[in-house]
């Protein structure tokens, strides 16, 4: 079977894939996804409680699998403290932490003191969004944890994109799920999980830009508060 690549298909072909991947649940998606690209998908997870669920499900299906962390440096403590136990729980798999070219002190140097005020989205940039762009110069695809609950933004996620931005195919497989959903399995399945989560925090990002929330109307509601921001780039 040829392997599928980003500049082979057309909006149509995605079309197709994911009607052939309609009804098909998150295990079945990723059996796909490896079927199809093997050692040249990478998951990037930031450890988020879908993170997490899809973390255990991907290790059911390859042991190996190379999982991306972007380490922007101003993670929470506790994010550090769960991968730690992540690499615990499942040994095989590739954990790479993936840093930013510059350091914090460059940064400042560069664009002044505390760049996640003054400009959140350029400190992204520098800290994600570059950062993720070489991880992926060599893969085929990437997975990511987008639910369509959970904003707007997200809304219209299919199991496979057309990802514009890395020139990459970008695989979902938790499209379907609900809050509810993630919890009911990492309870079932006793998986470890960020601590911040029962804080009032549904998504986790780093330290400066993340903020408890309290209607979870919105799971991304507590990213960058006050900024009008609620994405960091990498799926846009």
């Amino acid at each position: 079977m040829a392997q599928l690549s980003y500049q082979d298909l057309a909006v149509e072909d995605f079309a197709r894939i994911n009607e052939e991947l309609a009804g098909k649940d998150t295990l079945d998606v990723l059996k796909w996804a490896y079927g199809q690209f093997g050692d040249e998908l990478v998951y990037a997870c930031s450890f988020g409680a879908e993170g997490i669920v899809l973390i255990d499900l991907i290790s059911k299906v390859k042991k190996d699998a190379k999982i991306v962390f972007l380490d922007t440096n101003v993670h929470f403590k506790e994010t550090y403290e769960l991968i730690d136990r992540v690499k615990q729980k499942y040994p095989s798999l590739r954990i790479e932490m993936n840093q930013p070219a510059i350091t914090l002190e460059q940064q400042a140097k560069q664009y002044g003191e505390k760049l996640w005020e003054t400009d959140p989205n350029s400190c992204c940039n520098i800290r994600k969004v570059q950062p993720l762009t070489r991880a992926l110069s060599g893969a085929a695809a990437w997975l990511s944890g987008l639910r369509r609950e959970q904003s707007p933004t997200r809304a219209a996620t299919e199991f496979v994109n057309q990802d514009n931005k890395f020139k990459s195919i970008k695989i979902c497989p938790l499209i379907h799920w609900t809050w509810d959903d993630v919890w009911n399995y990492i309870r079932a399945f006793d998986l470890p999980y960020n601590t911040l989560h029962d804080k009032g925090y549904p998504s986790i990002g780093c330290e400066y830009c993340t903020s408890p929330v309290e209607d979870a109307g919105d799971s991304r509601a507590g990213r960058w508060a006050g900024k009008g921001k609620t994405e960091c780039g990498l799926h846009l």
